[in-house]
């Protein structure tokens, strides 16, 4: 059993997602978010965010989501978004094993995936 606030207050940076669980295929992750991450897509698979405090904007090439606590909002495969915590966001993740953080961009906000 594993207990969501704990695993959060363990979280020592933004933008690092750790494991929370596993279910068949798919992972469940907390994180932490401040500031803005960088634009990318996942091409294969949706990502699900779950706002559990704070307040997120996830940015679209055609609009912004903004998510509150309790909001729970789907990125389908192959589009184009920018997460973006003007104050700090704790959120859960729920997308398929090994799916990397920045998906198709790359770069130096690649974080591996932590253990809890």
């Amino acid at each position: 059993m594993r207990n969501v606030n704990r695993a959060l207050d363990a979280i020592a940076e933004p933008w690092q997602p750790h494991r929370l669980a596993s279910i068949n295929d798919y992972d469940v992750k907390v994180v932490k978010l401040l500031g803005e991450f960088v634009w990318h897509t996942h091409p294969d698979t949706d990502e699900l965010f779950m706002v559990r405090t704070g307040n997120l904007v996830i940015q679209l090439r055609d609009r912004d989501v903004h998510l509150g606590p309790d909001d729970v909002f789907v990125v389908p495969a192959g589009v184009e978004h920018c997460p973006r915590a003007d104050e700090e966001v704790t959120a859960l993740l729920f997308e398929p094993q090994g799916t990397v953080n920045t998906g198709d961009a790359g770069g130096e906000r690649t974080q591996p995936l932590r253990e809890l």
